[in-house]
């Protein structure tokens, strides 16, 4: 049986991580999950967002959001992006649980005409796909195995920290040994790599603003990648994704190494798998650094 849920987006998904949010768009209809975007959805200031709007501000953005999917019905609103889940999820759980704070957010929201009662449940895309879809469907619908694809699998670490293993985040993983991405990884027929730095930091929003002061951060990933001679590496956060793909030439330049590693998203595994086009509905042909093995593997 599908269900359905009240999809955000997240501003990635008109840029940087285009490829996460169409590869998602096409596999999920092949796992019973039905989305409808939040309409006139904004952005939910990410962590940038704190440096000079303040927390009320900030939150207002999120709060927004949340009352514009309250319009659309009741049931959960499912994000993909690791920031947005955090903002969103977090803002929603304070106003749940602050009468104060509740009160502060409908105010900047009556000035639009909006109101929120904190009803909706927060969730991310992956722990959807975990605890509601569950493994088993999930390798069901695969019919291009990716056998010989060796995947790293880095999930960073912002998408379990620090709700998965609570009640409202449905225990969904733990927070230092998660095993989701790599059973995704396993799912599609690929082989998941022992991977160390699976939830070590890349330096998040700093990398985009001072990227020199990160770039140690993305090399010891990719050092470790590259040690277990990984194809690709495979990630769920769309920070992530663009940090470790696009500062590979600096960091070559900066200590000499010689990293050309592709880093993927487990929807575009997960769409190669089943056998959908590996640039319309995978979108391979987005990446940075092409992932030509992954790519070659689609039928």
């Amino acid at each position: 049986m599908s269900k359905k849920y009240t999809f955000y987006p997240g501003c990635s998904s008109q840029g940087s991580a285009a490829h996460l949010d169409r590869s998602l768009r096409a596999v999920l209809p092949k796992l019973e999950v039905q989305i409808e975007d939040i309409d006139d959805w904004n952005c939910c200031g990410a962590s940038v967002g704190h440096i000079e709007g303040g927390f009320i501000p900030q939150s207002a953005l999120s709060a927004r959001n949340l009352a514009q999917a309250q319009t659309q019905g009741p049931q959960d609103v499912m994000t993909p992006c690791a920031a947005c889940y955090l903002n969103t999820h977090a803002t929603n759980e304070r106003i749940r649980n602050d009468e104060g704070f509740k009160g502060k957010l409908n105010e900047a929201l009556a000035v639009a005409g909006k109101s929120y009662d904190g009803s909706l449940h927060v969730r991310h895309a992956c722990e959807v796909l975990v605890t509601d879809v569950g493994m088993d469907k999930v390798a069901a619908q695969v019919v291009n195995p990716l056998a010989g694809l060796k995947v790293a699998g880095y999930v960073g670490c912002q998408t379990v920290r620090p709700f998965a293993n609570t009640d409202r985040g449905n225990h969904f993983d733990e927070y230092d040994r998660p095993k989701f991405l790599d059973d995704f990884t396993r799912a599609v027929g690929a082989e998941a790599l022992d991977f160390e730095n699976a939830t070590s930091c890349c330096g998040g929003s700093v990398s985009v603003m001072s990227p020199d002061k990160t770039l140690h951060l993305m090399k010891k990933i990719l050092d470790e990648a590259q040690a277990k001679e990984a194809d690709v590496i495979s990630t769920p956060c769309p920070l992530c994704q663009t940090n470790v793909e696009m500062y590979q030439q600096q960091i070559n330049q900066k200590y000499g190494t010689n990293f050309n590693i592709p880093v993927v998203f487990y929807s575009q595994l997960m769409a190669v798998a089943y056998g959908m086009d590996p640039n319309k509905d995978a979108a391979l042909n987005q990446q940075i650094i092409p992932a030509d093995k992954l790519k070659g593997m689609a039928k």
